[in-house]
Order: structure tokens, then sequence, then C-alpha cells
């Protein structure tokens, strides 16, 4: 049976031959028939020349996310052969004795736009970003079951907070709802049901990392804790006290049961408040301090109001920093390219008065890769700064 067509403007058709996933509203001429949210379609260009396959949406401005470009045929095994590619390179990324929690597919760097599955211990996650995908759930999870066995203990749906349309969130294959993963042989618990996202926040693996090297004996800082990904970090490396902060007393209380998991014994204070409050109200400096919001911008229309925000908090976590201390801070918008948040931070700095060095530059980790003909899968962007 053959697929709707979706038929593009004249000259719209540069994208796709690029490899780019997406189509744009803007440049379809029109439609073979009436397509429902969700339907498979085929995509050519205005002489009826075939581009790819893909989903169709009537939701955004994104109306078709591509699967297959030029000839290649969507196929059955389709869903089989990605994850066995994507799995693979996990495994020449991460040792599994010592990390079992990672990201199996990061949608179009793994070649599925609206795809996300997180990894944890046996335990995969799996998050819809489209309706096409959502209505192929059940083959993704026999494809989990068929090709990873051995790895396989359950497997959850947890779309309700991506595609709020799509119900309750729901479980397709065993039922546990939580675990104790590993990552770089600290643990964490991850509920992957009650938390945020997927239950933990995979993309800043490497970043927890390098923050250790800067914590040995030092006083730090962990701002929007989370579930205390940094401040453990920081005590498994030495540090002399940690303090992590959030709003959520939820979170602040998943990050204290993190570290008494790990270290029993730790300096560790966790404080639910408000972080600009915070920083406010407590004079005490720190030696490394993380600054690691939500994102600011969740759209092109909040990038001014969330650029303000970047650098207000930035000039609060640069006033809270002792001499000759360590900054870390990111941003995950999207909209809040490089460049942007580069400046910004900048211009927190210039406020500040203080001579300041830029020591790495930080992004995502390689579990989280960005296709490169799409680079708007790149979008977790980090300063570490020298501030004397």
């Amino acid at each position: 049976m053959s697929l709707p067509k979706v038929i593009l403007k004249s000259g719209k058709e540069k994208s796709i031959q690029r490899r780019h996933p997406w189509i744009f509203s803007g440049a379809v001429y029109g439609v073979s028939r009436e397509i429902n949210d969700g339907e498979m379609v085929d995509v050519v260009d205005s002489k009826n020349n075939h581009l790819g396959t893909g989903y169709f949406s009537d939701k955004g401005s994104i109306v078709v996310r591509i699967l297959t470009f030029g000839e290649e045929i969507f196929s059955e095994n389709f869903w089989a052969a990605k994850l066995q590619s994507a799995w693979y390179l996990r495994t020449q990324l991460l040792d599994f004795e010592v990390t079992n929690a990672f990201r199996v597919i990061h949608g179009e760097g793994d070649g599925i736009s609206g795809l996300i599955i997180d990894y944890y211990d046996k335990n995969w996650v799996i998050q819809a970003h489209s309706t096409g995908v959502f209505l192929q759930m059940e083959q993704i999870a026999e494809a989990i079951k068929s090709n990873f066995p051995d790895y396989c203990e359950t497997i959850y749906c947890k779309s309700s907070g991506t595609l709020p349309n799509t119900g309750t969130d729901y479980f397709l294959f065993g039922n546990k709802a939580e675990a104790v993963a590993k990552e770089n042989n600290i643990l964490f618990s991850v509920n992957w049901v009650e938390g945020q996202k997927t239950g933990f926040f995979l993309d800043q693996r490497e970043n927890r990392k390098l923050l250790g090297e800067f914590s040995k004996g030092k006083k730090v800082l962990n701002t929007f804790c989370y579930t205390g990904g940094f401040s453990i970090y920081a005590m498994s490396a030495g540090a002399e006290l940690v303090t992590s902060v959030d709003i959520s007393q939820k979170a602040v209380d998943l990050a204290a049961s993190n570290m008494e998991l790990n270290f029993p014994n730790a300096n560790h204070k966790a404080v639910a408040d408000d972080v600009f409050n915070f920083m406010k109200e407590h004079t005490q400096q720190y030696d490394v301090i993380v600054l690691d919001p939500p994102a600011f911008a969740k759209s092109i229309k909040s990038k001014h109001t969330a650029t303000q925000a970047y650098k207000r908090l930035n000039i609060a976590g640069l006033k809270a920093l002792a001499p000759n201390g360590i900054l870390f801070t990111f941003s995950c918008s999207q909209v809040i390219d490089d460049v942007l948040f580069y400046n910004t931070v900048a211009a927190a700095a210039i406020e500040t008065g203080r001579n300041i060095r830029v020591l790495h530059k930080l992004e995502q980790g390689p579990d989280h890769p960005t296709n490169i003909y799409h680079p708007e899968g790149h979008y977790l962007k980090g300063l570490v700064l020298f501030v004397e």
C-alpha cells in the first residue's frame, strides 16, 4: 500500500538532500490526501522525485521527521538496526563494569528523530517526542527485548511530559520503577516513574567527572542540584564541604539520599531554597561553584528574558566565589547558542570586574551525540572559569 505524499515547494528540497531530518511547514506545497497525525509519509520534491520517508505531524512547525533518506526503504528491521548501531557505539564509549547508566538513543543523533531511550542497569526508559514514534512504541519495545535479552528487565514508556495528549505513562515490559545505577563507580538511586525526565540527567557525566579534578580540599556549592550528581563527584574527589541547593525539597532529599548511598559520613549540606535567594542571603564564599539551571528559554520568544536570567545567575555565582575559585556554568536551552551563552557570561564577568580565564568549553556527553547534518542536536553548553 502506497504512503501518502508530502509535496515540497520548488527549491525547498535542499535541506533534506543535505540529510537534515526536519521538514518545516513553510516548505510544504501540499499533500496527496488527508494525513493523520503520526502517519508515515513519503516526501517528494515539486517534480515528484522521492526524497525520504518519515512521520507526519499536524502539531507545531515540524511537519515531517525524516527516518530514511533517498531510496532507502523503511522496513520492519529499522528499529532493530538503529538500536544495534547505537548500542555498539556505547560499547566503544563506556566501560559497562563501571558505568551502567547511559543514553542509548539520542533522537536525531542516532538517526531517529523524536525518540529518546535511556538505560539504567537493564532498565530501558523510552520517551517519544512525536506522535509517529509514540505509535511505534510496541515495535520499539519488541526490538529491545529481541535484540538485548540479557540486558533487559524493564521497559517503561514515559512520554506524557513530551506528548501530553498520549495519556499516562506505562510499562511495556517488566514492572521495576527504580534501580541503583552506576556512573564511573558512583551510585545513584534512579526512579524513572517518579523522577524528572527519564529519572536522571545523564548528559553531564563527563562534566561531573571533570568537576572532581577541581574539588579536592575545596568548599563546593552545587546549585540546581536535582539528584546531587555534581555534589557526589566533588565529595568522591575529597571536597572539604559540599552544599547542594535546589528549590525542590524532593530534589534535595534525593541529593542527600544519594550522598548517603556513597559517603555516609560526608560533610554535606542539602538546602531547599531558591538559588538566587540562597546566594543573596548566604555570605559564605565557595572555592568551586556549579551553576546548572533548567532551561530558562523554551522558545525563541523567551530568549531575551532567559539571557537576562543567565546573566543575573552568573553575576550571583561570581560574587559567591572565593578568590582563585572555579566556576562551572551551563545552559541547556537550545535557543541560547554557544556564542550568546559565552557573551552572556562575559557580560556578567564585566559587571563583577574580576580577572577571569576560560579553562574549558563543555558540552553534552558522547552518548548524546550530535548528527553532523543536524546541529540543533547540540544543546548543552558549559564553561569552566578560573576567577582571581
